[in-house]
């Protein structure tokens, strides 16, 4: 996903350019609404891509091919977009490796290795969790404020994802246990938490350029693992080729342009509202694939993403009192 989504909200600049005319006004607010869909579908894509490309790449290949094909291009438009001070970007490295490891190394991988063992929907669903539990880790590490209504939220979310991961039967959980994918994609939830608590105290850099950065780390890090593991593993048939480059370039490169496009018009808490539509693609897609859903998994998402809305709404409000004193 992220989906580098809420970091990548912290680490946008506040400089807008100044009141175009009305018409002018609303053709830029429907591109930047366009641009939020498109990168919330390639988002989604990941996890359905991503759910066929782990049955002939194996994850830790997948996640290095995937960064080191999205490098040079992320180089490339971070240069020509942002022209960042190069000096003051490698002079946060420490930040950078924390932020690779955690976001880019430590999620996907967690993500790929859940796909091996749940589906594409299921993974998305927990992870719709995630911005939830991103604001009571907010308001433990960060002392932010956290409301009831908050606190309300968090656990309605948490109960749909118990849903979820029961298949609606609560007692199969005392029996049964947790499913391996299903505990790897919260572990992907939690270590997303952390990359984003560490990215809000992290000095702030041009969100393209960040997240080449972190590429450059996350491919310097895991190219000799790899290696001493026996060797890259590439994609063996046409099909595993052409899930990687979608990977590659849609939800790694294109998502990140979209979203910070969108994000020059619109605040970035009217913005984040759109990530609960990485779910809903991830559903259509997946049922235009010719999966069935069950009623657990529809019911309990739509629960987590009821809870997610409660849990923000506090934020949603502070935002739209601060547009109104603008």
């Amino acid at each position: 996903m992220s989906s580098a989504v809420d970091s990548i909200d912290s680490k946008q600049s506040s400089a807008r350019p100044g009141p175009p005319s009305g018409r002018a006004q609303g053709r830029r607010r429907m591109v930047a609404l366009l641009s939020l869909l498109g990168a919330t579908l390639f988002w989604a894509g990941n996890y359905v891509v991503g759910a066929g490309a782990v049955q002939s790449i194996e994850p830790l290949s997948l996640v290095l091919l995937r960064w080191a094909i999205a490098l040079v291009p992320l180089l490339v438009i971070a240069q020509l977009v942002e022209r960042p001070n190069w000096r003051s970007v490698l002079a946060a490295w420490p930040w950078l490796v924390a932020l690779s490891v955690c976001g880019l190394l430590g999620y996907n991988l967690l993500l790929y290795v859940a796909l091996e063992h749940t589906d594409a929907f299921n993974a998305s669903l927990i992870n719709a969790f995630n911005p939830a539990l991103i604001t009571l880790a907010a308001a433990v590490f960060l002392h932010e404020r956290l409301t009831p209504l908050s606190v309300a939220g968090v656990l309605l979310a948490l109960a749909g994802v118990l849903i979820v991961i029961s298949g609606g039967d609560a007692g199969r959980l005392l029996t049964a246990g947790f499913g391996t994918g299903e505990v790897l994609m919260v572990g992907a939830v939690v270590v997303w938490t952390a990359y984003t608590v560490i990215g809000r105290r992290a000095p702030k850099i041009p969100p393209i350029t960040a997240t080449a950065a972190q590429a450059a780390v996350a491919v310097a890090l895991l190219a000799p693992v790899r290696l001493a593991a026996g060797g890259l593993a590439l994609p063996s048939t046409g099909n595993s080729w052409a899930s990687l480059l979608f990977i590659a370039v849609f939800p790694s490169v294109l998502s990140y342009l979209l979203w910070n496009r969108a994000l020059t018009v619109l605040p970035a808490g009217g913005a984040g509202v759109f990530l609960n539509l990485i779910t809903v693609f991830t559903a259509v897609l997946t049922i235009l694939a010719g999966h069935v859903h069950t009623t657990a998994q529809l019911v309990g998402g739509a629960i987590v993403i009821g809870g997610v809305v409660v849990a923000n709404a506090p934020n949603f409000r502070r935002q739209k009192a601060l547009e109104g004193q603008g």
